[in-house]
């Protein structure tokens, strides 16, 4: 829980901090989110324009007629053949601010005044001309209080000015970054209004005198030429610029001027070193085109346009799509997130691209994706080290002594683990060398002759533990103690525990042949093994701790191990453990014995490592059962008689009988009354 609380904290955190920089919209965050935009139309699929047609006064223009500035004489021959071929209105995205030293103007203004004809003017910093104001009616507010204020203006000379049907305000625009992507459809110098380009040809496209601006308290709101709909802008007056016309275009020079007829003719100068470019979100273009596909748009109506409400939605699909992604690092596993991450990712983009491919709407899709990702990378970047270092810890607490497998499976689930104190089931094993002394003097002073075969029998017997999921928990000198069922749940613990004692014997009687052509005395073992509810965990002092268990029942497998040797086997359970495994083994009952320092008895039991076969188990069994009954009747002589007949017929537990035996005789002759119990007390351990 204090692990998945930080990872959380970690990503809610980063989320926070991505939501401040979204507010607050710094220069990094803005051009990431106008690049994003730019995407939508630079995958869009390009339309013909149906009403726009651009004469080019290209450089083959220059060669036939001249360079530039040509006598207006000849602009107004151009203009004529464009009327002459049924153009609706003419477009000149030129500003004429000087009088012609050639004396063109006579003419060229006698043109303007025959025909449909909208000119130039253009915002700046230094006036020269005379700009020609529209005006403009407003519904509200004053408008002068949102619109884009320039200083000054460049307008035509007066003549062309007033002879023109329309004149309109060239401009560009360009955001932070330098790319043009929305222009303002009127403006302000001086406070005094004045429509751009693409505004005052729709008027005069649609053959009326004025426009309407719909103003309130946040800004303006639309612009309207009578008889055409509304236009909605930003409050500053800007509409977003759809950049996806393409123009037809002849050369001035051609003799075919056909493709006008109908059209709006734009008469711009393409040559290069005359018309200015500006970068927009579909590459470099002229800049005449910038008002021309405003235009376009206006016309087709295909407007694009991103509302203020946007960036409150774009937040809050943010945080909520941020959040779920830090809620899922923290609790799913690395498939889920995956998974997650990759649909979360695609998700923006896809309803962006949907909602603009069918609404025309501009959703910025960068700043969710940013909210996906960065926190979900933080919080689990967060939960891999934080799982690193456990893994690291485990590996460092249990790799001693869990076979790899198991500490593999507690890496991969760490909450399988059930540390600090916890009551539960354990099957117990203690294991201790027969015969040490015996090995000891074989070595003498060879100290490290010793240490080498007590290492490889340790080994040995290690690995038999491991190999069946058991916990090794210590060396105690020449003995072992290991346990199941913890620190991984073991449904089998007893069965596990028992088939590893059953391992560990006959490894050891392989060890044995194997050192004794070294010359080395055999090794002998004796195995306990009980079955009961312990305490397990990490025990110890705060300057060192180990994983292990407490109890009377981890007291009782090592009394069982130490009883090994007089009961003359090599293992015995207790009652628990013979409860589970007495269906998968051939065990016996060797007694009921009160182990020392306790009182009350209990039973213990030992298994054939050489099962009887089918036809002696079941008299021999009964037999046996004969001889306990017996000698807990203290019926002696019948269970002297059972013991020489199982001597005989179990020989596996010949030294058991014999013991029995023996103390048959020590008890017969002792007044043990009819109350006897049958417990047999141990004196030693």
């Amino acid at each position: 829980m204090k692990h998945t609380l930080k990872i959380l904290g970690t990503g809610i955190v980063i989320l926070a901090v991505l939501a401040f920089l979204r507010i607050n919209d710094p220069y990094p965050i803005e051009v990431l989110r106008l690049k994003g935009l730019d995407y939508y139309q630079r995958t869009q699929e390009k339309t013909k324009s149906e009403n726009v047609v651009v004469v080019e006064i290209d450089e083959k223009s220059l060669e036939d007629r001249g360079q530039w500035p040509w006598p207006r004489q000849e602009l107004a021959e151009g203009i004529k053949k464009a009327f002459e071929n049924e153009a609706v209105v003419v477009v000149l995205p030129i500003i004429f601010a000087e009088k012609d030293r050639l004396g063109g103007d006579a003419k060229f203004v006698e043109t303007l005044q025959q025909a449909p004809i909208i000119t130039s003017q253009s915002a700046s910093v230094k006036g020269k001309g005379v700009p020609v104001p529209r005006g403009v009616a407003v519904i509200g507010p004053d408008i002068n209080d949102w619109l884009f204020d320039y200083p000054n203006a460049i307008g035509p000379v007066k003549e062309i000015g007033e002879s023109s049907a329309g004149v309109g305000m060239l401009l560009t625009a360009p955001e932070l970054d330098g790319v043009t992507r929305r222009l303002p459809l009127i403006i302000q110098v001086k406070k005094e209004t004045y429509p751009t380009l693409p505004l005052e040809v729709l008027r005069v496209f649609g053959g009326e005198q004025s426009y309407q601006a719909k103003v309130t308290e946040a800004g303006l709101q639309a612009v309207r030429v009578k008889g055409t709909p509304p236009v909605n802008t930003d409050s500053n007056g800007r509409v977003w610029i759809n950049f996806k016309y393409n123009f037809d275009s002849i050369s001035y020079t051609d003799k075919d001027w056909s493709k006008v007829k109908g059209k709006i003719v734009v008469i711009a100068l393409t040559a290069e070193g005359l018309g200015n470019t500006v970068a927009t979100p579909v590459g470099i273009s002229q800049g005449y085109e910038v008002s021309m596909q405003t235009l376009q748009m206006l016309v087709d109506g295909n407007r694009i346009e991103r509302k203020a409400e946007f960036d409150l939605y774009e937040l809050g699909a943010g945080l909520i799509l941020g959040l779920l992604l830090v809620i899922s690092a923290a609790y799913m596993g690395y498939l889920v997130n995956g998974v997650l991450i990759l649909a979360l990712l695609c998700a923006p983009s896809i309803t962006g691209f949907y909602l603009f491919t069918h609404y025309g709407f501009l959703i910025d899709y960068t700043w969710p994706i940013l909210a996906v990702l960065l926190p979900w990378v933080g919080a689990i970047f967060f939960r891999f080290v934080m799982e690193f270092k456990l893994k690291q810890q485990i590996k460092k607490q249990f790799g001693t002594y869990l076979s790899p497998a198991l500490v593999e499976k507690l890496q991969k689930n760490p909450g399988l683990l059930k540390l600090g104190g916890d009551e539960r089931e354990l099957s117990i094993m203690f294991t201790d060398v027969r015969g040490f002394t015996t090995i000891s003097e074989h070595y003498g002073k060879n100290v490290q002759g010793l240490t080498m075969i007590m290492n490889r029998y340790m080994t040995a017997m290690t690995q038999a533990i491991l190999d069946n999921d058991g916990t090794l928990d210590k060396y105690i000198g020449d003995a072992q103690m290991a346990f199941w069922n913890a620190p991984l749940d073991d449904p089998k613990h007893a069965h596990n525990a028992v088939k590893t004692a059953m391992a560990m014997l006959k490894r050891l009687d392989s060890f044995n042949e194997e050192i004794s052509k070294e010359g080395v005395p055999p090794f002998g073992m004796g195995l306990g093994i009980n079955t009961g509810s312990v305490v397990v965990g990490n025990m110890g002092s705060t300057q060192r701790f180990d994983y292990t268990c407490l109890g009377d029942h981890v007291n009782l497998a090592s009394r069982l191990e130490g009883q090994s040797k007089p009961y003359g086997v090599r293992i015995i359970i207790g009652p628990r453990t013979y409860e589970h495994v007495k269906d998968a083994y051939q065990c016996f009952e060797l007694d009921c014995i009160a182990v020392k320092g306790k009182k009350e008895g209990v039973k213990i039991y030992t298994i054939l490592e050489h099962e009887l076969g089918v036809a002696e188990k079941k008299p021999v069994s009964a037999m046996h059962h004969g001889f306990l009954f017996n000698y807990r009747s203290q019926k002696w002589d019948e269970t002297l008689l059972l013991a020489d007949s199982l001597i005989k017929h179990n020989k596996e537990l010949k030294k058991y009988y014999e013991m029995m035996v023996e103390r048959i005789k020590e008890l017969r002759v002792q007044d043990l009354g009819a109350q006897w119990d049958g417990v047999y007390r141990a004196t030693s351990k």
